[in-house]
């Protein structure tokens, strides 16, 4: 945080009045909002210097192109920090989220916005890679058997293994290598993003601007295709999808012509990867890390499965036999009872959640009456959700008191509306930044819901999903 603000110091003639923290990534890197002297950037940290290289690097070769992504301003001597242009804070996630809550139903704006986006995508893919030095990409320069034969792993390992599935290693192998061999088939000339995601898609006067591609390398033109129209938690419908594909290809015609139908066909492949990719994250993130949204992601990425196995895939019998079968084993699991109780961790800085629901009502409550772990260095890049943040705030009476409190106060208001057939109840926890009491509050409050009763419990941190990739 110091070389941060030394780091603005040194470019702005002075120190900045406020840093505020942006939550958490899917690396060690940490972001923050450092505003003064009139202006306001992104400071980024990490213990990754090549990662830090990577981005830097790419982000200053697009920004030659001319593509919206944004300017690196300074860079700290040893590389693990810098400055970049401030984007402001609304995503193209933010920008469609009522489409989203309304199960897929975007309007025609939403849908504006997200062919807007992935038209945008064939000039970072395609002038993004003349002149790339590709010995930058992080952790490795292309798309290989490798990378391929890490994410099928993944899947295998962090997914597979922690369901509890049983299942055929030598058949599921062979499945593989034939997966393996028809993604490696395809041209692999491109600047592949590799999560080109709405999260990752910043609105700018409303433009679309880029983030996050500190993963990039030579690949694919389809796998970030397939990244952005399968996203788990998004919803789309065919029909959207294929608004959005149509869009694509009407962008890329200037570098490459492929006929629709043989575009589908491959993006299917990358799709099966994708998702099997990232219920690999989602096990690793759930079930091994205890993220409960994550955990909460699998049953999204699962339907979409299930539409995506409609068509088997006859070059990998068996795994499409497996995947169909979980798929529709967690579609057949007992479902929770009629009531859905949203907990959410908020920053008061950014204002109280809305129900969306329409019902209004619920509850607020305000943790900043209770000790702040953020005042100490050691929490700074810690969340309620890490063990130091959990033990500290443990160890107080007076945080005890009150989520004790609360619960005492939530639990009978639970077994009314479940008593009387309610579908919707919302509990809003905020602190200061988001980060460490109210997110902290929000898991304790979620935990004793769920071993209590049984109702759908839906928890969003939502100063940490802002950053939070789908892998």
């Amino acid at each position: 945080m110091q070389r941060l603000e030394e780091l603005f110091r040194t470019l702005k003639g002075s120190a900045p009045d406020s840093v505020e923290g942006l939550g958490v990534s899917g690396s060690s890197r940490r972001y923050f909002r450092l505003s003064g002297a009139g202006s306001s950037l992104i400071g980024v940290t990490g213990t990754d210097e090549a990662e830090n290289r990577a981005f830097i690097t790419i982000a200053r070769h697009l920004r030659g192109k001319g593509i919206h992504v944004p300017e690196v301003l300074a860079v700290s001597s040893d590389g693990l920090c810098y400055l970049q242009e401030d984007l402001g804070s609304v995503s193209l996630f933010d920008a469609i989220a009522q489409g989203r809550n309304a199960g897929g139903e975007y309007s025609e704006s939403e849908r504006e916005l997200l062919c807007s986006a992935i038209a945008a995508l064939p000039r970072i893919q395609f002038e993004g890679a003349k002149g790339m030095d590709w010995s930058v990409c992080f952790p490795d320069r292309e798309f290989n058997s490798r990378m391929v034969r890490f994410d099928l792993n993944y899947f295998k390992y962090c997914f597979l293994k922690t369901s509890g599935a049983s299942f055929d290693e030598i058949r599921l192998q062979d499945d593989f290598d034939r997966l393996e061999e028809d993604l490696l088939a395809c041209p692999s000339d491109c600047l592949m993003y590799r999560d080109f995601q709405t999260r990752n898609v910043m609105l700018k006067d409303g433009e679309p601007w880029f983030i996050d591609f500190q993963g990039a390398r030579k690949g694919p033109l389809w796998y970030d295709v397939a990244s952005f129209i399968y996203q788990a938690r998004s919803r789309f419908g065919a029909e959207l999808r294929n608004e959005i594909v149509d869009s694509y290809l009407e962008a890329l015609k200037p570098w490459r012509d492929i006929p629709k139908a043989e575009f589908m066909s491959t993006l299917r492949i990358f799709a099966l990867f994708r998702t099997m990719q990232v219920l690999g994250a989602y096990g690793f993130r759930g079930r091994f890390e205890k993220k409960a949204h994550f955990l909460e992601s699998i049953p999204f990425a699962m339907a979409g499965l299930r539409e995506l196995l409609c068509e088997p895939f006859t070059r990998y019998p068996y795994l499409s036999e497996l995947l169909l079968k979980i798929a529709h084993q967690t579609a057949s699991e007992p479902m929770e009872g009629p009531l859905e109780v949203r907990i959410f961790s908020f920053s008061f800085r950014k204002g109280i959640p809305e129900d969306e629901s329409g019902n209004g009502g619920g509850y607020v409550f305000d943790c900043r009456g209770i000790p702040n772990p953020g005042r100490y260095e050691r929490y700074k890049h810690s969340t309620g959700m890490d063990a130091d943040v959990s033990t500290f705030l443990e160890s107080k009476p007076e945080a005890r008191r009150f989520i004790d409190n609360v619960i005492s106060i939530v639990e009978p208001h639970v077994e009314n509306y479940i008593e009387r057939g309610f579908t919707s109840l919302q509990v809003s926890f905020g602190c200061t930044g988001g980060q460490h009491r109210s997110v902290w509050c929000a898991e304790k409050l979620a935990r004793a819901l769920r071993s209590k009763y049984r109702i759908k419990v839906v928890l969003h941190h939502i100063e940490q999903e802002k950053s939070s990739p789908e892998q």
